[in-house]
Parts: structure tokens; sequence; C-alpha cells
């Protein structure tokens, strides 16, 4: 069957409630992560949205994510998270650290946001400068498995 990830909050294709967006308190969603491959070691996290005016709108990265099953919400917006549960945050499009809840123009019309969980077989060094280019470069050769699932947002 393969490594899923899913959210307790929204389903694959469905609204993205506004409550993790930049209309309500923009806290990133609780993402649900099952049937990781055994030799796991750390997992990865990339949020983009390739709907954005200007080209794809990176808006969480993450890496070195302890092989949990859950990523809880509202992480801290900080290089280096602890608790609830260990990861490193780079840098979003907005050049800030951690999460940035979808924000699309108003009368843009619908945007996806893919969120995409990767099973790495090593931990990685990485900046807290990093951005998504960083961390897929660094992933290159080391991804066992891949999941994602894909959130709608609209503004009216």
């Amino acid at each position: 069957m393969g490594m899923k990830i899913s959210s307790p909050v929204f389903k694959n294709n469905d609204y993205i409630p506004s409550k993790y967006s930049c209309e309500g308190r923009d806290i990133n969603p609780p993402l649900i992560i099952e049937e990781i491959p055994n030799n796991t070691k750390y997992l990865a996290l990339i949020m983009d949205d390739p709907d954005a005016p200007r080209g794809t709108f990176v808006h969480w990265v993450a890496w070195n994510i302890e092989a949990v099953n859950e990523i809880p919400e509202a992480i801290p917006k900080m290089h280096v998270v602890t608790s609830p549960i260990s990861m490193r945050q780079g840098k979003n499009s907005a050049y800030q650290i951690g999460y940035i809840g979808p924000c699309p123009p108003v009368g843009h019309g619908v945007h996806h946001y893919h969120f995409k969980i990767y099973a790495l077989d090593t931990e990685l060094d990485l900046p807290e400068s990093s951005k998504k280019e960083d961390l897929l470069e660094a992933m290159n050769g080391h991804i066992i498995e891949q999941a994602e699932i894909v959130g709608l947002y609209k503004r009216t």
C-alpha cells in the first residue's frame, strides 16, 4: 500500500478550514502519517501552492522530523523545534521560518496546497536559511518513499 498522509481537519482535494489560513489563526493543520517504512530515519515535509500568481509559493519546509505518525497543529515558527515533536524548519516564500497558511489573492479562485511527506534514510545537515530547493537537493538519493495530500483554499 505504501506510506500515506492525511489530516483529521480536511480530506484530500477538499477545503482546508480557514483556521489554518491567513484569515484565521495561521497555524499548520494536524497531519497523520501512516505506514512509514521501517528503515526511515527521519521525515521531511514540503507544502506549496503551484497556483500562485508569480509561480509556486512555498508555505512550509521542514526536515529531520522524527518518524512519528502525527505532526500536531500549531508547530512553533522557529528553526529548531523540540516540542511537541523534534524537527527543523526552513524558510517559506515569504522569507519566514516555519508555516505560513493559505492566503491566495481575493478573486483569484481556488488554490491547491500540496502537503508532501518524504521518508528519508538519513539525517540532513541544513542551515536555518534553507529553502525548498536546498531541501530537495539534500534529499536527492535519500528518499525511501513519499506521499501527498492536497488541500484547497479560496478567499472571497
